[in-house]
């Protein structure tokens, strides 16, 4: 169902991630998906796995919840692994049926990318949405972005509008669900047929949904203005975002990660990736 999909969810703890400041966290953020694309051989992706499952249990979020988060990614997952392994090419044939071939490297490549885009998903909800709020993460976000005030580039409006749009995915899915369900009750067959017949299915799924997001957008406007919500300029903030020592150490992490991955891209032996 639609509702196990976790994506965009804050989930409130008393962690160390959970109380790091947002800004660090985009930092890191950036810093981590750096370091897990120069990720090359099998040691270099192990420790990649390590990282994450410290992230899992230093973050203190359950596992079940990241596994609800993984299932948007089941699709891209199985056709980057039949990409991989029916199309690359190299030197050690595995199987071969006709015009079909499989190689040793493809399966390999499949495998590393598979635990690429896995970690990637974990890493970035890990530090940023389970574990940071809309309010702090709109404030770290036009903070790191406020030098660009000075080009004329509305950056609370823009800090704003990606922080919206976030919190709004897991209000949509739940939505979704609302409406198949509804749509299921009055007889609708939605997941049977073919391409053709699906896609009309999903008509009167779309519209419905199309026309709640609308209308939610509107009473959040309204909302805005009754609160006399005007924008970023003169605008004052709650709580003070300030910088600790353990923020520091925890961006510091990521720089030490990825040193230690290209020393072992150079110095370990093991499976290469061609690029």
């Amino acid at each position: 169902m639609a509702l196990d999909i976790s994506i965009g969810q804050y989930f409130e703890g008393s962690s160390v991630i959970h109380k790091a400041d947002p800004r660090v966290k985009l930092i890191s953020v950036i810093l981590y998906i750096t370091v897990i694309f120069l990720a090359k051989n099998m040691f270099s992706f192990a420790l990649l796995i390590l990282s994450a499952i410290a992230l899992i249990i230093i973050s203190r979020i359950p596992i079940k919840i990241i596994t609800k988060g993984m299932k948007p990614l089941i699709l891209i997952l199985v056709f980057t692994a039949i990409l991989n392994i029916f199309w690359l090419q190299g030197d050690t044939l595995v199987f071969e049926f006709g015009i079909i071939h499989i190689y040793l490297e493809g399966i390999m490549t499949a495998i590393f990318m598979i635990i690429r885009i896995t970690i990637l998903l974990i890493g970035t909800s890990v530090i940023l949405t389970y574990t940071t709020t809309p309010i702090a993460l709109t404030d770290g976000l036009e903070q790191l972005l406020e030098p660009l005030k000075k080009t004329k580039l509305p950056v609370h409006e823009f800090s704003m509008m990606m922080t919206i749009a976030l919190r709004f995915i897991p209000t949509l899915i739940e939505e979704t669900d609302k409406i198949m369900n509804a749509q299921k009750a009055r007889g609708a067959d939605i997941g049977s047929g073919g391409i053709m017949q699906r896609a009309k299915a999903l008509i009167p799924i779309l519209i419905p949904l199309f026309i709640s997001a609308f209308r939610r957008a509107d009473e959040l406007s309204t909302a805005m203005e009754c609160r006399c919500y005007r924008g970023g300029e003169g605008r004052t903030r709650m709580s003070k975002l300030k910088l600790r020592a353990g923020d520091v150490v925890f961006a510091g992490t990521f720089i030490v990660l990825g040193a230690l991955i290209i020393i072992i891209n150079i110095y370990a032996p093991g499976f290469n990736l061609a690029y």
